[in-house]
This record gives C-alpha cells, structure tokens and sequence, in this order.
C-alpha cells in the first residue's frame, strides 16, 4: 500500500514537471492509469520521473517497466545494493533530483549510508562492503577505488538499474528540476522532511515485489542484440526488449531519420567521457543536418550527451516548430534511451584501467 503521508506529497510533485502538461491521476485513463495504479502499489508513491512519460502512454509504461523489473522486483541483487547502483550512476550523470531520491532511500534501508549520498559534494559516501562495491563498479571504478563486478547471476539486475538510470537520469535532468522537496521549504523542515520520505521509501523498499508483474503493459518484443547482457534473467531481458521496441517506434515517429543517424554516429564513437565545458562539438555536428531539422537535433544531442544543459532555450524552438506533448516526451526518451544503451555496452565490457566513466562531466 502506498504511505499515507508520502503519498499525496508525490502527487503534488507532478506540479513540478516543466516542458509538458501533467496528467493527474484523476485523469488518468486506459495504460496510464493502470501504469499509476501499479507504480503507486510497488514503488510506494506516483513517482514523478515516471508520471511524467504519461503524455505518452507506450513510454510511460516502458519507463515503469524497467524501472520496476530491475530496481523494484526482488531478486539476486538486494535492494540497497541496487539503490547503490541507482545513486552512483546518478551522482556521475550529475543528475542531483535522481541523487536525492535514491541516496535517500539507501539511508532508509542502512541508516546514515546514505545521507551524504544524497547531497551533493564531491564525492559518494556508500556503506562499506558490497553496496560500496557495486556503486564504484557503477561508476567505472572512479579514482582507482576498488570497485566490486557483479556476480554473474546478479549481472543482468545490476547492469539493469545502471541502464535504467542512465535513460532515467537524462530524462529528469530535462523535464524536472534539481530538488524533488520545493526550494522554499526551510532547512529544518527540509531535514524533517527528507527524514520521514527516508523511513517511508526504506519501507517500502523492504517488500517483497513478484518480478514480472508489469510485462504486461507492453507487448513481447524480440530482444536487440545490444541488450543481450540482460537475457540470463528473464523478466528484466524481457522489461528492455519491450522497452526498447517502444522507444524505437517513438523514434520511428517523431525523430527526423537526419537526427536518428546523427545522434548514433556521435555516440557510435563515444567511450563514457563527457564532452567539454564548449558546445564546439555540438554546432560541429549540427552542421551537417538540414537547417529545419538542428532545432530537433539540439535536444536530441544534449539530451543524449550533456542533459544538464537543456533548458528553455534548448526546448522552445522544438516546441515552436510543432512538437506536442508526447511528441517532445518521445523525443527527449529516445535520446535518453539510445544514450543509456551505449553506457550499458560501455559498462559490459570488462573494465580498462583508464576508461572514462560513462556518463561523467566535465563540471563534475
């Protein structure tokens, strides 16, 4: 059962989603409302950076799907483990809302582990041991800190909620702000806060969750061979196999083919660095598309490779040039997905010594 107290908080905090309308829950209908109605049921709360897929239904209920098939449903992995993953993968992509979040509900599970997580200094600060492991694994073993690969049969989980933050992470940086809590709360009533959400995530956290139960959303979908890390556990191979057929019809659809093979060929040769402080590399790439397809390209380049410098500017000459609601949701969810299955292949790989961290900026 969602937490009473957490509940209508998360349902307030859909007011802050930017670039789209909102869709409430009392006007939810069809696959967006039994998606809310499963988030709230498994996540604890209607989570923003899910609900705000809902102008468009398919992705919405690809963003559930992987979300809860590898953070959410039990399995081999525990789930402070995951949340270690979810927070470090976030901290690289300097996705501060995703950050927060998850840094608070790893203190819900293993108190103080993590409260300084889930600010936003320099550096993790993970419970010693396994969890700590994984987090610096997530992060490309960073620094030369011992980092802890998963075991075979945990791979496809972990891997998984690496994957699902790296699109989940792009995507907040774009429609979301910097804070899930309102900037006007005080800060003592900001650490009352972010106390009560910690207890009510860690509890929720605890439960046990039956995997595969949101497969169902979406139909079966053969399985891309850039995915093929995740086939050894079924219910998460099959949560991105249909994910990412619907992503790619989204594509399909709103993305100008000039774009689609811009943003492949740039990623195509992308090895988990960042880019720069300079936008030399975007002006450079965007010169060779038609003029009337760059404003789409922008925001598809960023948000695949500098998220955290979209902004209105980036957004509006989208909007101007026609794009809906769910055409901009589609837009921003294919870069983002496209980008998150490089960082996946990126981190597939066994480690270099010297490899950049996938999805690490120069600002960090």
């Amino acid at each position: 059962m969602p937490n009473p107290l957490v509940r209508p908080a998360a349902r307030r905090s859909l007011s802050h989603v930017r670039y789209v309308r909102r869709v409430p829950p009392a006007a939810a209908s069809g696959l967006v409302a039994a998606v809310y109605e499963e988030v709230e049921r498994d996540f604890g709360m209607l989570a923003p950076p899910v609900a705000l897929h809902a102008p468009a239904p398919p992705l919405l209920a690809a963003a559930w799907t992987v979300l809860r098939e590898t953070l959410v449903a039990t399995g081999e992995l525990g789930r402070a483990h995951k949340e270690a993953v979810a927070t470090a993968v976030s901290q690289a992509n300097s996705c501060p809302y995703c950050v927060h979040v998850h840094g608070t509900t790893l203190s819900g599970l293993v108190p103080g582990a993590g409260a300084a997580a889930s600010g936003q200094g320099a550096g993790p600060a993970f419970p010693e041991g396994e969890s700590r492991g994984l987090a610096l694994w997530a992060q490309g073993g960073r620094g030369g800190r011992p980092a802890r690969p998963p075991a075979p049969r945990e791979l496809p989980e972990a891997l998984g909620v690496a994957v699902t933050f790296h699109y989940l992470n792009r995507v907040v940086n774009v429609f979301l702000g910097p804070e899930p809590l309102p900037a006007r709360i005080p800060s003592p009533a900001r650490r009352t806060a972010s106390r009560l959400l910690a207890r009510a995530l860690g509890e929720s956290a605890r439960a046990h969750r039956e995997p595969g139960r949101s497969l169902d959303l979406l139909p079966a979908a053969p399985l891309p061979g850039d995915l093929e890390w995740a086939r050894e556990t079924p219910t998460v191979a099959g949560a991105f196999a249909r994910a990412a057929a619907a992503v790619s019809a989204a594509g399909e659809r709103v993305v100008p083919s000039s774009v689609r093979a811009l943003v492949d060929a740039e990623l195509a040769d992308w090895d988990g660095g960042h880019r720069g402080l300079g936008l030399g590399w975007l002006d450079t790439a965007l010169a060779a598309l038609p003029p009337g397809d760059r404003a789409v390209g922008r925001l598809a380049l960023l948000t695949a490779c500098a998220s955290y410098r979209v902004d209105e500017s980036v957004v509006a000459p989208v909007r101007s040039s026609g794009a809906g609601d769910g055409d901009l949701v589609a837009l921003v969810a294919w870069s983002a997905f496209t980008a998150a299955r490089r960082a996946g292949t990126l981190l597939a790989r066994p480690p270099q010594p010297t490899e950049a961290v996938p999805g690490t900026h120069a600002h960090e």
